[in-house]
């Protein structure tokens, strides 16, 4: 098991592919890649969240610019403000 789990924290990109994100497709083309065993997606699940012990994430979708001080100025000084209403 190790084995896999040094392959998976290598990275998506060190595997080829361009986004950094696993998928139980990217991960099937890994494990065939590397053992020459071709698996079932419901394999790969299982290989995962049981042997593995990882669960699923999704991420997290947030703009680059985000900036968390102007949120928290907004939502004290103008919320309240355009909830009141006029």
């Amino acid at each position: 098991m190790q084995r896999w789990k040094r392959q998976w924290e290598q990275g998506v990109q060190a595997h080829g592919f361009e986004a950094d994100l696993w998928t139980l497709e990217r991960v099937g083309l890994v494990v065939e890649r590397v053992s020459g065993v071709k698996l079932a997606g419901a394999s790969v699940w299982r290989l995962l969240t049981g042997r593995l012990g990882w669960s699923p994430r999704r991420p997290q979708r947030r703009a680059v610019e985000r900036d968390e001080s102007e949120i928290a100025r907004w939502v004290t000084h103008e919320w309240p403000r355009i909830k009141r209403g006029r």
